[in-house]
């Protein structure tokens, strides 16, 4: 008798985890995960609801974030465009990989109040 072989594909969805900590008018938020496509809304969202909160000081911690495409790039520029219309300021800390790479090549930067 032959055995019959089953195929099994597992895909793993990539998630972001997203930490917040507040102050009177600032926000550190310190995101951990792969900021995409799927995961792009998920920080949209939170920062969304954190400048309704009247937070407009914004320190992003990059630190743990493994990947980020053009989805989630496309997050951080909105959200610098809203915060510097309420005269804020967004920072990116901990930046490096994929993310450093991408803000050098496309020169978006200079779209952040600062970028370390």
């Amino acid at each position: 008798m032959a055995a019959v072989v089953t195929a099994v594909y597992v895909q793993e969805v990539a998630d972001l985890n997203v930490e917040v900590e507040r102050g009177d008018a600032a926000a550190l938020v310190r995101l951990d995960g792969d900021l995409d496509k799927v995961t792009a809304p998920q920080l949209r969202h939170c920062l969304a609801a954190l400048l309704e909160e009247g937070r407009v000081q914004f320190v992003l911690d990059m630190g743990e974030l493994e990947f980020c495409d053009s989805s989630g790039l496309w997050a951080l520029v909105e959200h610098q465009r809203r915060v510097s219309a309420q005269a804020g300021s967004l920072r990116l800390v901990g930046v490096h990989g994929v993310l450093q790479r991408v803000l050098d090549v496309t020169g978006l930067k200079a779209a952040f109040d600062d970028v370390l």
